[in-house]
Parts: structure tokens; sequence; C-alpha cells
């Protein structure tokens, strides 16, 4: 029996949207195990699978028949994507060259043998990190090392910087994704990559002023201010960025501590310590991973609130995006120190979502749940928290957070999707 695998979109679509998933040409109630397949740009396979029952007409429609095993069960339309797992452990689906699709293959199998080997049905479906229309430059101006990526049209377009966290390199795929949706974004990589630091040695803020005033130079940027979007260690610098900068009106914040850490930072004549770490602290969990939730000083306490970041001094407002089951650090505690501190200076409340059951890797929507992985630049296995399905789940909503937020303080778009998580 030849099944007939509908996609919709049929052909490809970004990365960060939704697909429709339906197999027609079923019997009644036949049992079938669905199986995707993506290879990286390094070979690595990631698989998923799922089993389900077609209905009473042959058919299996996955935004209506709950999966009952395999990678993930219940009703997940998106399951197949967020549930990838590479074949060796730990490793991390990273997307290196945006200009270019994933290639992913949905096989339908009979049965739900462990090891199904009849193939029903097959389909092949690009996910594409650049929508129509959007330009990728290159950026090497005096000492930046970046990637600007551009909507389609003329613009000016609202602007903002992305810092990842302490993987360093230049990482491209949540900039060139953002910016599909109408923002000028620069990818901003400050260390380990190219000619700049192969590690995290002492940071000057005069490199990520340089960054600003780029953006608020450009032709096609929408001045007079731009926002940040910083994960982890990027959080804390673009704390930093938005408290002794000009022109910055909206920054958001994912995992991030709300002092400096890993190494001290320096603006003028001024220097921000790190906070303080105590490396035996960490656990070993039973898989052999390594949790540093425990490891980071309390940023209250003396001396270490001397690496506290003044972010009263910031013009605009903060979004806080939160994953209650962050084992990086305490993103949660970090959030609710940074409000109490704005408040205590007379400044407004910041917008702080936490999301339960998410960990500290919250990347855009439909990329595999990263609840551990190899560290780019320690290269030992880390957990970082958080269960597969509620963190898929938070990924989609603080997608559309982020989204709106910055339309809001950036483009003066006032309607506002609240969470819904």
């Amino acid at each position: 029996m030849a099944a007939t695998v509908i996609l919709e979109p049929r052909v490809r679509n970004c990365w960060d949207e939704p697909m429709r998933i339906v197999v027609r040409g079923l019997a009644q109630a036949q049992p079938v195990t669905l199986r995707l397949s993506l290879q990286d740009e390094k070979g690595a396979l990631f698989r998923a699978h799922a089993r389900y029952y077609a209905d009473s007409g042959g058919e299996l429609d996955l935004e209506r028949a709950p999966a009952l095993g395999g990678s993930f069960v219940g009703l997940e339309p998106m399951g197949l994507f967020w549930a990838l797992e590479s074949e060796k452990p730990w490793l991390q689906l990273v997307k290196r060259d945006v200009r270019t699709p994933f290639a992913v293959e949905l096989e339908v199998l009979e049965g739900h043998e462990p090891e199904p080997q009849r193939v029903l049905g097959r389909a092949v479906h690009q996910r594409v990190f650049m929508r129509p229309g959007v330009r990728r430059e290159q950026v090497r101006a005096d000492r930046l090392r970046a990637t600007l990526f551009l909507p389609p049209g003329m613009g000016p377009f609202p602007g903002v910087i992305d810092l990842s966290g302490s993987g360093g390199g230049l990482c491209e795929y949540r900039a060139s994704l953002l910016s599909g949706h109408g923002f000028a974004v620069l990818a901003l990589a400050y260390f380990r990559f190219e000619d700049l630091p192969e590690y995290l040695n002492d940071m000057q803020l005069e490199y990520f002023e340089e960054a600003v005033n780029f953006m608020l130079q450009h032709p096609k940027v929408k001045g007079p201010n731009i926002g940040l979007l910083g994960f982890s260690k990027g959080g804390d610098l673009c704390l930093s960025m938005a408290s002794f900068l000009k022109g910055i009106t909206a920054t958001v914040l994912i995992n991030s501590c709300v002092a400096n850490t890993i190494t001290p930072l320096h603006y003028k004549d001024m220097t921000i310590p790190s906070l303080g770490t105590e490396l035996g602290k960490h656990i070993i969990t039973e898989s052999g991973l390594i949790d540093c939730i425990d490891i980071w000083d309390n940023p209250l306490e003396e001396p270490n609130c001397q690496s506290l970041i003044p972010l009263e001094k910031a013009q605009g407002p903060f979004l806080f995006i939160v994953g209650k089951d962050d084992h990086n650090w305490k993103s949660e505690l970090y959030a609710h120190i940074a409000s109490e501190r704005l408040q205590a200076h007379g400044k407004d409340r910041p917008q702080i979502i936490c999301y339960p059951g998410a960990g500290h890797c919250i990347d855009p929507p439909y990329f595999p749940a990263r609840l551990a992985s190899i560290h780019a630049v320690s290269g030992q296995a880390v957990f970082f928290g958080g269960e597969p399905q509620p963190h898929s789940r938070a990924q989609v909503d603080a997608w559309q957070q982020i989204k709106t937020f910055f339309h809001k303080h950036l483009d003066g778009k006032k309607s506002v999707k609240h969470s819904k998580i």
C-alpha cells in the first residue's frame, strides 16, 4: 500500500514557522510510525519518530492525531522537529550557514514495531533560515566582526544587536530568522572568531559601543535608538551596554545574569569585576553531565555586589525571558533582583516571563530542545535543564514575545500578545 504524504507548505518554509503534516491513503485505523531525519552540515544525523493510528477514513493529520509513543507522546504537530536527537550523545543541532536550508526527510513506516522497516510513503522538505528578500551582509568595519541581516524592502528598519553566549563564534541563525519579521539585525561576534580573542579575557565595552554606532549610522536602520537581544553571557553584556551606552531603548535577556560574569568588563576608566565562582560546587548528574547552577556566588553579598550591573542607568524597558528549570544559573532569581533594583531607583518594573519546565537554552521555535550538549569552549558535556515538551512550547511563545516587544518599543506597534504559558 502506498501512502501520500502532504506537507503544507509543500516544498519549503522558514524554520520558525510551523508545518502541517498529513498522510492519506492508509487503511482504517492502520498503525504507522512517522520518522523525521535531518543531516547537519558536518554530516551528523538527527532523527525523531512517533507512533500513530490513522483515522476511520485512512487519514493521519498530526494536528488532530496524538502520538502514542516514540520520541514523544500527545498532540504535538511539530514534535518530530523539536524531538530530533543526534546519533552521537549530547550533539547540538547548529545551523552554520544560514544561506542554505536544512533538508528534512519524512518517512511513513508500516506498523509500530521497535524498528519498522517497510516504507509506505516519503517526502522531503526544505527548512530555510532566510525568508525571500532578506539580505545578508558581512561586517568587517574596524574591529567589528559581525553579520547584518536586512529585511526585504527599502527601509529603514528597526535595528537589533544579537549576542550569543559563552560558546563564542559568530552565531547567525537567530538573527537571520528575526530579520524575516521586519528587523535589521546585527549578529555580533565578540570572541573565538577570526582575529578576535580566542578566549573570554578582559572585555572592552568600547567594542560593543562601535557596534551600536555602526547600527545607528547605517542608512537602513531606523533611529534614533536600537534594541538588544542577548542570551546567557551575551545577556549580561547587553545589560552593560544598555546601562552605559547611548542609543539603546529596548533590551531582551534570555536566561541572563544580573551581574557581570566570567571576565572583568572595562569601559573608559571603569571596571566591573566578574562575579565569583566556586567550581568545586558543580554537580555531576547520573548521566555524567556537569550541572553548574550552584557554582556562582550570590551577587547581593559583599564583595560580589561590585559585579552587579547598574541597569538603573538604562533608558529603555527590559524583557527577561526565564526558564524556571535553568541549570546554568539562577535566571529567575537574577530577573527578580533586576526588577527590585530598577524599582528601588524609581524605574518601571521590567517585563518578566517565566516558563515552567524550560531550561537554559531557549532557542527560536522548533529547534530540538537543547537540554544538554558539549560546550563549545570547555569541550565538556553540560546539563542545561528543562523537559522536552514544556521547553519546546516555551521556545514558541518566547519567540512571539520577543517580536512583540521589539515591534512595540522600536517600531511603534502597540499590539501586545500576552504569554499563553
